[in-house]
This record gives C-alpha cells, structure tokens and sequence, in this order.
C-alpha cells in the first residue's frame, strides 16, 4: 500500500513532465513551421515576377529592341519597384533589378524610318548601341538572378 501511495504520484508527475516536454518541441515546431510558410508567402509574388521577367530578357537576347518591345519588362520592373521596399530580406537585390531594369529599357533603339540606306557612321552608332543593349542585359540577367537564389536561400533557411 505504501508502495502505491508513492509511485502513483510520482509515475503521474513523470509523464506530466514528459507530456510537457513533448508538447512544448511539437509548439516550436509547429512555430517555426508556420514562420516558413508566411515567408514563403511573401515571396511568392517577387519570386513569380521574377521568373517572369527572366523568360522577357531572354526572349530579347541578342536582338536589337526599339522601346515598344520593352513593354512586358518595363511593366514587370515597376511591380518589383513598389513592392521592393516592402520585401524586407530582398530588399537590395530587387533594388539592384530595378536598377538593372531601368539601365536596360534606357538602351531601346530609336524606332528606325523608311530609310533605304544606312551610312557607316550611322550603322556603327547603331552597333554600339546594340552591344551595350545586350550588356545591359545580361547585366540584369546577372540581378535577377542574384535576386531568386537570395530568395531561395530565405526560403531554405
């Protein structure tokens, strides 16, 4: 009888303390879980944009572009522009896009006219600005994509 009267008690104050334990690791978990997944959420749409903007600048490789066909990347630049700010852990890396962005869509070529014949000078001023078009953009594929791995590193960590 007194054997009872001292392990009950104690047996039931071991499994409390155990039963407090184990919820106490399934809350942090449950916590940490949830931190992921409201991060994940948050960049989601910058990642999406993104992406978007990665398959525009490759469609334009090594082609000269006038203004008009910058549409989708300018429009694309602008939704990253205001939401860069906001996106606490990208923050550079979207500002460096938006920057790489604006530098690119600066480089359109003048719309060409009706002309039949291109002389030497104009059609070097015509190279020259083609080479530093395609500089720019690969200097915003190099931001974009700087940008996914920073968000994929905050997604993993």
């Amino acid at each position: 009888m007194m054997i009872s009267t001292f392990l009950v008690p104690s047996a039931t104050a071991i499994l409390g303390a155990l039963t407090y334990r184990h919820h106490r690791q399934v809350f942090a978990w449950t916590k940490k879980l949830r931190h992921k997944e409201e991060t994940n959420a948050d960049f989601s749409k910058p990642a999406e944009w993104l992406a978007d903007l990665y398959k525009a600048q490759c469609g334009l490789a090594q082609k000269p572009c006038v203004a008009e066909d910058f549409k989708g990347i300018a429009t694309t630049g602008t939704m990253l522009a205001g939401i860069a700010d906001h996106t606490e852990g990208v923050r550079f890396e979207l500002a460096k896009v938006v920057e790489s962005v604006r530098a690119y869509v600066a480089t359109a070529l003048p719309a060409e006219g009706p002309t039949v014949r291109v002389g030497l000078v104009e059609h070097r001023a015509r190279l020259e600005q083609a080479m530093r078009q395609e500089a720019a953009r690969d200097a915003l594929a190099h931001a974009i994509l700087a940008a996914e791995q920073r968000i994929k590193e905050l997604r993993h960590s």
